[in-house]
């Protein structure tokens, strides 16, 4: 009996083995690029250099709506992406916008004119919006701005305006619409779109909709959407491409720190900013992820409201924002300046598993004599080991600093690691220790090829 039971053991062991060895051995072929901060990385320049160097098939965006802003530099001109996937530019790569992201058609389609990309042959052919999306209507921008209009200066989140929070209210609410019900029986979408309005008209007795004028706008982008065949299961075709060994690269849009679990909520995202959220919004197992990329400005910046413990209203942020021309690409709102604050990076790290960070925009810090970089934090005389959970705490919060003396040398045109100045060397080595990630790639100016790629 003991002999069976050692042969049975044994024949298991192997199975599983052999198991084991087939699942990796071809699944982790799934990379996932997030802003680790408040959104305004530079995630673009990143994602370019991704698609163009690393061989990537497939870029595929997951959560959010045009509510997020990537700018890239490419084929001689600047592209401004709010819902198209980056890739979108390479003739070579299919994009994907999946299940998680919320879809203005409106938005959609003009960013195609905008960026020049309906004059460019077969273009259809290589982008796929998942039928299971959700889609945003003007009552949700309306109502995305009377619920910001009903706070108090203090209490405002800062969002855009664009309906993107509102859209997935209806999505939890179970009252949403999704890009599938569109391609069905347009009556019956119809019918739905009305009970929606109805339903916020309720709520907000002085939304003005023109709800014929908005449907026959829908209609026709419900024909083009199925003359150019532009919607389909987009986990069934993510799924067929990574078991063809097919390079995939998923897009976070906005950044960690606006997470609506993790970030500084209330003043948030309506999504799952974090890695979690690729894996939800595009039907991707968590096991096909090989590398988690976290891109991170050399300062730190944020738009709208919210916390922002490291925040300068000297001369030091006026610099900042003068020098590092930051502007919202969405938005169009000047960005809030600070110090990088690597008590916030870590608790990042922490929860997305960075497996590399990208730090962009280094040269902006080329000429301050004295940097300083947050790392950690004290409320009411006690040291923190996590960010406050309660909004309130944030106004309390004591920083402990560390100063670094500045290098005061151009790093512009440097294009290997070992020709920074020491100085600068030494700034970048302590961010890799606090967080035990390494850092990869080094961002020091806005072209697409002033980019540092360590080995």
């Amino acid at each position: 009996m003991g002999s069976f039971t050692s042969k049975a053991n044994d024949e298991l062991e192997s199975f599983l083995n052999n198991r084991r060895g087939s699942m990796t051995s071809s699944n982790k072929n799934v990379s996932v690029l997030l802003g680790a901060q408040w959104g305004d990385e530079g995630k673009g320049k990143i994602i370019d250099y991704l698609i163009e160097n690393h061989k990537i098939n497939v870029t595929a965006r997951c959560q959010g709506g045009n509510n997020a802003g990537h700018t890239v530099v490419a084929n001689g001109r600047k592209y401004d992406f709010h819902i198209l996937p980056s890739g979108i530019i390479s003739p070579t790569c299919f994009n994907v916008i999946g299940n998680g992201v919320v879809v203005n058609l409106d938005a959609f389609f003009s960013e195609l004119a905008h960026n020049g990309i309906l004059d460019e042959s077969g273009w259809e052919k290589r982008i796929m919006i998942s039928s299971e999306a959700h889609l945003v209507f003007g009552v949700h921008s309306q109502v995305d701005g009377r619920q910001e209009d009903s706070l108090a200066a203090k209490n405002k989140i800062g969002t855009t305006n664009r309906g993107i929070g509102p859209t997935y209210s209806s999505k939890c609410f179970r009252n949403g619409i999704r890009v599938a019900d569109l391609m069905a029986d347009f009556e019956e979408f119809s019918e739905k779109y009305r009970r929606l309005v109805e339903h916020y008209k309720k709520q907000f007795p002085s939304i003005e909709v023109n709800v014929e004028e908005e449907l026959g706008r829908f209609k026709q982008h419900r024909e083009k959407l199925a003359e150019l065949k532009l919607v389909g299961d987009t986990v069934g075709f993510i799924h067929d491409q990574r078991n063809a060994g097919k390079q995939v690269l998923i897009e976070g849009a906005n950044g960690a720190l606006l997470d609506i679990d993790f970030g500084t909520y209330p003043y948030v995202t309506s999504s799952n900013s974090t890695v979690g959220g690729a894996c939800t919004g595009l039907g991707v197992p968590p096991t096909a992820v090989g590398n988690v990329i976290g891109v991170v400005k050399a300062y730190q910046t944020r738009v709208g409201t919210g916390p922002f413990p490291t925040e300068l209203f000297d001369s030091d942020g006026e610099k900042l924002q003068s020098i590092g021309k930051e502007v919202g690409v969405t938005t169009g709102r000047k960005r809030r300046c600070g110090w990088i604050d690597l008590f916030l990076l870590r608790r990042s790290a922490i929860i997305n598993g960075y497996t590399a960070i990208a730090l962009t925009k280094l040269d902006i810090l080329d000429t301050f004599p004295t940097i300083k970089v947050a790392v950690g934090y004290k409320l009411n005389g006690q040291v923190l080991t996590s960010p406050p959970a309660q909004a309130n705490a944030w106004g309390a919060i004591e920083v402990e600093y560390k100063e670094f003396e500045g290098w005061n040398e151009p790093t512009v045109g440097v294009r290997k690691y070992e020709d920074l100045p020491e100085k600068c060397r030494q700034y970048i080595a302590f961010i890799e220790d606090f967080i035990k990630v390494p850092i990869v790639y080094i961002g020091v100016g806005a072209e697409r090829e002033s980019l540092i790629v360590r080995q």
